[in-house]
């Protein structure tokens, strides 16, 4: 067997599935689920206009991307994104496994990121649709009011957060 066309990187499925949600589990050979999440998120990307909205928010029209963006259809992309990246890194933490109890080759640890994921699902949902309307005021903060931008910056606050939490009832687990 060849080890190298066995073994599945889970950062490399992760940044598959983090450039587009679909192709970290293409990466893990997962074709079915990869080409539904694919169609998933093209539906939601044209139901919701967000690609445009993006657009217009890095030519510094926030007012107009805030307009442009459909939250009815935005509110679904947080879900199949942070789905996308948990499950296409704990299929390849998955698949390494079952390689190294065939005695191939042994994953590094055993990693889940549950609270990483669910965080950031969290933070993305809660940052989508509430804004920090104040930071109009400040000028160099008014790209926060976004709620693309808004939802990443949330987004990744929650995910930091839980993943120490996870990590906290990992530590209280094993005493």
């Amino acid at each position: 067997m060849n080890e190298r066309k066995l073994y599945k990187s889970p950062l490399s499925a992760l940044l598959w599935s983090a450039a587009f949600p679909g192709f970290g589990q293409l990466y893990n050979g997962d074709y079915f689920i990869g080409f539904l999440l694919m169609l998933c998120t093209a539906a939601i990307n044209f139901g919701s206009n967000l690609n445009m909205s993006v657009y217009v928010a890095f030519k510094g029209n926030f007012g107009l991307a805030s307009e442009r963006f459909h939250p009815e259809w935005g509110i679904f992309f947080p879900a199949v994104y942070c789905f996308s990246l948990w499950q296409a890194f704990n299929q390849s933490v998955s698949i390494n496994r079952r390689l190294a109890s065939l005695g191939v080759k042994k994953p590094k640890k055993a990693t889940h990121l549950t609270g990483f994921f669910f965080g950031m699902l969290a933070g993305f949902n809660f940052g989508l649709f509430w804004h920090f309307s104040f930071f109009r005021l400040l000028g160099c903060l008014r790209v926060l009011d976004l709620p693309v931008i808004n939802g990443l910056v949330i987004g990744s606050i929650c995910a930091a957060l839980g993943h120490w939490i996870e990590s906290l009832c990992d530590k209280h687990d094993k005493k």
